[in-house]
């Protein structure tokens, strides 16, 4: 049972954040993520600063990450952003390839069309540069504005994007709105359409749904390697995506994979005071319960 854990609060959990976080913060919160056992982190994205202005400070983040215990990812959406990983000394760039065309004009300015040739682009180069590359087909579970995504799009998109070799492949549900008959059927098309491509989830908790889609996800990977992403205290969402809220919580993702038999070598009683932490930076109380309840027995 190969469950990995990719953490992404300081990526994903922190951009939708009002409340500007500072990189020594930032460096902070992630050397806490390191200690705990997580092995690949999200960091930062390099993205404009004028849409995502929480990321601005990416390269002053990306100088001070303590290197060779963790893999270091970075978000990318162009070949700009790939020559900024690239020289900020990233181990892995994630490419998001939202499934649906207006959904994608609002995060990145571009069609689908046109996000998987950037894509194929990003792939190429990043490949020669030795990084480690992940596609994350977003939006794979529905739309804000389209509603529903056929499966056949997202297997149109899924077959699209693997024709360029991906390390990894992410199913993203970026609004929080899949089930597990989703999970269930995704799978299935990245197995026909991507086989062999090790499989990457992203999971939001916006209705009450992320836990058990994380839960089919794990079991669906048998004896095979499988990712999920989660952000400490489950902080995060999409500034694209109306009423947008957290990703699944590290600790309580933890928690529910422990007690259901799929070790993933973190320690959770290391998260715990994240939790108040973040709360404290971010001026708010975080979604994640397991810091308030308690691990159990």
């Amino acid at each position: 049972m190969g469950v990995s854990i990719v953490e992404v609060s300081p990526r994903d959990g922190l951009q939708n954040e009002a409340a500007i976080v500072p990189a020594a913060d930032k460096l902070a919160l992630i050397g806490a993520l390191a200690a705990s056992g997580v092995r690949r982190i999200e960091a930062v994205s390099f993205v404009n600063p004028k849409r995502v202005p929480q990321m601005a400070d990416a390269e002053e983040v990306s100088a001070g990450l303590p290197r060779g215990h963790v893999s270091w990812i970075g978000l990318v959406l162009n070949e700009r952003g790939l020559d900024r990983a690239i020289a900020a000394g990233m181990d892995e760039v994630n490419v998001v390839v939202v499934a649906t065309d207006t959904f994608s004009r609002r995060n990145q300015a571009v069609d689908t069309d046109a996000a998987i040739g950037a894509w194929s682009r990003i792939a190429g180069r990043a490949r020669e540069s030795g990084l480690r590359t992940t596609v994350t087909i977003g939006a794979a579970f529905g739309c804000p504005f389209e509603g529903e995504v056929p499966l056949d799009r997202v297997r149109s998109v899924v077959a699209r994007c693997a024709d360029a070799g991906p390390d990894e492949l992410a199913l993203a549900d970026t609004i929080g709105v899949g089930v597990p008959a989703q999970v269930r059927a995704l799978a299935e098309v990245a197995a026909a359409k991507a086989p062999g491509v090790p499989l990457r989830w992203h999971f939001h908790n916006t209705r009450n749904s992320g836990y058990a889609n994380a839960l089919v996800a794990a079991e669906l990977a048998g004896e095979d390697p499988v990712a999920l992403d989660s952000s400490a205290g489950g902080i995060g969402g999409c500034p694209f995506a109306p009423n947008a809220t957290g990703n699944i919580a590290t600790e309580d993702l933890l928690y529910l994979l422990h007690r259901s038999g799929f070790p993933t070598g973190m320690d959770v009683d290391a998260l715990l005071p994240l939790g108040e932490r973040l709360g404290a930076l971010l001026g708010h109380q975080v979604p994640g319960q397991l810091a308030r309840a308690g691990v159990f027995p």
